[in-house]
């Protein structure tokens, strides 16, 4: 059972919980004003209760699935959207402009660009390909390379995916795999409950062999430290540890832009700088009055994180000697609700965070990393961010996933709402995208396959392409292709878009 009492912030949270055998929650929010609400402490976790229905797309071409209900607990705080915060909130039964939308993937009128051999995708050409079930609990973390998808979940298993088929697993000594990050194209980074990094090499000759050939930070670099006092650090009260290892879960992983140097983030409000060549540890950050939940390495030499005190900050990188510095740069952000996810665009000309209240701010390298302005998609809280090409993709508590197009105009970029997708019957935790390689389509269309793991314990697969909205010009051009009068052609708007600028 758990305990809730409220924090300076007004908000409920955790302050005593049993141990679940199934899972750990999926973000943090701790209380800044008391370190020791034991938090740290936790390897028990909650299933979360959402008891109103999810809205699916026809995937009856789709492998099908038995999962159990979902019995999430709607008291945790990263559930709840904050209604101070004045989020755009989508009605289920009025004129919302996201509902309206006919690029959401719930219209179920004809159209000519609807694939009728599909019924699973929508207008936009984005589709189900299907999904990745392996019962062994909330997925947690992605990583995807190539053809290769590799998974995190609950279990102490690490699985494999090939062409949406099981291509082998390696298991660690540790449960729940917070994050996976693939450096190279044999060497593997997860990041653990426990703390720990562990690093994996894929077998030269047998791709679908993974050996373990390390642990962060290497035993002996952790007994050499431990030797000399001043290497110790005091977490709390009576509590000292070393400054090379995280006591408390990692939460991200991150490469740096020449992926020369993995950095960690963790619930211990630090993180860390890692050098791959001889898996040191350069450097440790006290960057936070709360936990880190999220960090990415960007451009020039930045690092951006942002954690559960509602703060994105940015840290600058300098080379000293055979060593690095980090140095505070300044805060993008500081709100009430947590901040749970950052991503950086392909092309390093925008960053994205998302947080608990349901928004998604991003902020602009040209204007010396001005705010731009807010994506407003989301009923709860966006867990994850993901970017590829011109879009951009938040997964949410609200079990879905907005897919969002990226403009440049004269005044800066703008964001316009393509799609909705649903599916899933539990949190959307992590995300990860790559190309579609078997694409024919021009450039200016690409499209991209997006995994989405979810506290469903599924894996889904999806198309989507980077088509614009049809205007009602383009409409009626495919009423003349379509031979008017044999095809029903419906007057559609343009998607509206959600973005707002400061």
């Amino acid at each position: 059972m758990h305990k809730l009492r409220s924090t300076s912030r007004g908000r409920r949270i955790f302050s005593d919980q049993e141990g679940s055998k199934h899972g750990q929650k999926f973000g943090r929010l701790k209380n800044p004003d008391n370190p020791d609400d034991g938090c740290d402490q936790e390897e028990g976790g909650d299933r979360y209760n959402i008891s109103r229905p999810s809205t699916s797309m026809n995937n009856d071409s789709v492998q099908s699935e038995s999962a159990p209900a979902p019995d999430y607990d709607v008291t945790d705080p990263l559930m709840v959207l904050d209604n101070s915060s004045g989020a755009y909130e989508p009605s289920t039964t009025s004129t919302s402009p996201l509902t309206e939308s006919p690029w959401s993937c719930h219209m179920s009128a004809p159209h000519p660009g609807h694939d009728q051999h599909n019924p699973s995708s929508d207008v936009s050409g984005n589709a189900l390909l299907g999904s990745l079930v392996r019962e062994e609990g909330h997925i947690y973390s992605l990583a995807a390379a190539g053809d290769l998808l590799y998974t995190g979940s609950d279990s102490k298993n690490i699985r494999v995916w090939k062409n949406q088929r099981q291509f082998s697993g390696f298991k660690s000594d540790s449960g729940l795999v917070k994050a996976i990050v693939i450096a190279g194209k044999r060497m593997i980074f997860t990041g653990h409950q426990d703390g720990r990094i562990r690093v994996w090499k894929m077998s030269s000759k047998n791709p679908s062999v993974h050996k373990r050939v390390g642990t962060l930070p290497t035993m002996g670099d952790y007994l050499k430290s431990s030797m000399k006092p001043k290497n110790y650090v005091e977490v709390r009260r009576h509590r000292s540890v070393v400054w090379i290892k995280h006591y408390d879960a990692i939460s991200c992983l991150s490469l740096s832009e020449d992926r020369s140097l993995l950095y960690s983030a963790s619930w211990d409000k630090t993180f860390k700088v890692w050098r791959i060549s001889d898996s040191k540890c350069l450097e440790s950050i006290n960057a936070h009055d709360d936990a880190v939940n999220t960090l990415v390495a960007g451009f020039d030499g930045l690092v951006f994180t942002g954690s559960a005190d509602g703060s994105v900050k940015v840290w600058r990188r300098e080379v000293q000697g055979k060593g690095t510095k980090h140095f505070f740069s300044q805060t993008l952000l500081k709100e009430e609700c947590a901040v749970t996810a950052l991503v950086v665009d392909p092309e390093g000309t925008l960053v994205y965070s998302g947080s608990s209240n349901g928004l998604v701010n991003y902020w602009e390298r040209e204007n010396s990393l001005s705010h731009g302005g807010v994506l407003k998609g989301h009923k709860l809280a966006v867990l994850c961010l993901a970017t590829a090409g011109k879009l951009v993709f938040s997964g949410s508590a609200d079990m879905g996933i907005c897919v969002w197009k990226r403009t440049t105009t004269l005044e800066g970029s703008e964001h316009t709402c393509l799609s909705v997708l649903t599916g899933h019957t539990g949190p959307v935790k992590c995300l990860a995208v790559g190309k579609d390689h078997e694409s024919t389509v021009p450039e200016e269309h690409q499209r991209w396959i997006l995994y989405s793991g979810s506290l469903d314990e599924s894996v889904k697969v999806w198309k989507v392409s980077e088509e614009g909205p049809i205007t009602m010009e383009q409409n009626i051009d495919n009423q003349v292709r379509h031979n008017a009068g044999t095809t029903q052609v419906l007057p559609l708007k343009s998607a509206p878009s959600f973005s707002t600028r400061a």
